[in-house]
C-alpha cells in the first residue's frame, strides 16, 4: 500500500501555513509551538531544529521524545474524518495536530486544548 504524501512533506512547509491561520484569529505562534511541544515532547530547541533539519512528517513523529497520553482525548472531525477513527498511527497523529490547530484557531483557551 502507498503511502500518503504527506508523510513525506517536511513539517517546515506546513508550519508556517499553521502559524498564519492562528495569527490570522488573534493567536500567536508561541501557542502554536506549545502545541506542538505538548503533543511530541519536543522541547523548543528541539523542534526548531526538526522545522530547520526539513524532517518529514513520518520521521517527526515516529522519533518524538514523548507522545502526550492525553490526546487520546483529542475528539472531532479533521478533513471529513473523526480523528479518534483514524486507525493508521501517524495519520492519526498528523490530524490530531490538525485538531489542535483548528482550536487554537476557532478560539479554545489553551487550559482546554491541552486537554487540561
Amino acid at each position: 500500500m502507498t503511502k500518503h504524501r504527506i508523510y513525506s512533506m517536511s513539517i517546515a512547509s506546513v508550519y508556517p501555513h499553521y502559524v498564519t491561520k492562528a495569527e490570522k484569529k488573534g493567536r500567536t505562534k508561541a501557542e502554536v509551538d506549545e502545541i506542538f511541544r505538548w503533543l511530541t515532547g519536543y522541547s523548543q530547541k528541539e523542534l526548531e531544529l526538526q522545522l530547520e533539519k526539513q524532517t518529514n512528517f513520518e520521521t517527526f513523529f515516529s522519533e518524538a521524545p514523548q507522545l502526550n497520553p492525553l490526546r487520546k482525548l483529542i475528539k472531532g472531525v479533521v478533513c471529513g474524518v473523526r480523528v479518534e477513527d483514524i486507525e493508521e498511527p501517524i495519520m492519526q497523529e498528523i490530524r490530531y495536530l490538525d485538531k489542535l490547530i483548528d482550536e487554537l484557531a476557532k478560539g479554545k483557551s489553551m487550559e482546554k486544548i491541552l486537554r487540561k
